[in-house]
């Protein structure tokens, strides 16, 4: 499982048009489920991301967490992010998950992070979406459950 996380001040998504959730502080989730991933990686996916301490505390330093602010998340599902770009000059996208395991394992990180008392708000699975944000800092992550932790 792939994750670009992005600090941001506010994000939103909109399909056909019409805004379907949005967020002030918090994170924006890219969220991409591999062949293979399970649902102990979408849970160590969830348990990194709420930890992720890159809020500045009083003292201007990368020190707080989402809970410690207050923060949401928007989370967005984005097969793309599995996407091998090493040959040619069209991405392959073998190693993603298959739509069904996809869709699970993306609903069950939501749901793993609502259970740590992080507000989650959802893009719609498989929707062509356009999502917007304010990147605070910036500050952008890359985080993959396939890497030790």
């Amino acid at each position: 499982m792939r994750a670009v996380v992005q600090r941001v001040s506010q994000a939103s998504v909109s399909v056909a048009g019409a805004t379907i959730a949005k967020i002030s502080r918090g994170f924006l989730v890219l969220l991409g489920v591999e062949q293979g991933d399970s649902e102990q990686d979408a849970a160590l996916m969830a348990d990194k991301i709420a930890g992720l301490r890159i809020f500045p505390d009083a003292e201007d330093k990368m020190n707080l967490a989402l809970s410690d602010i207050g923060g949401s998340i928007l989370l967005i599902s984005q097969f793309t992010l599995l996407g091998d770009c090493r040959k040619g000059r069209r991405p392959s996208f073998v190693a993603a998950a298959s739509p069904e395991l996809g869709n699970q394992l993306y609903e069950l990180c939501a749901d793993y992070l609502s259970q740590k008392n992080i507000p989650v708000e959802r893009g719609i699975f498989r929707a062509n979406m356009q999502v917007s944000l304010v990147n605070d800092g910036p500050v952008t992550l890359l985080v993959d459950s396939r890497k030790n932790f």
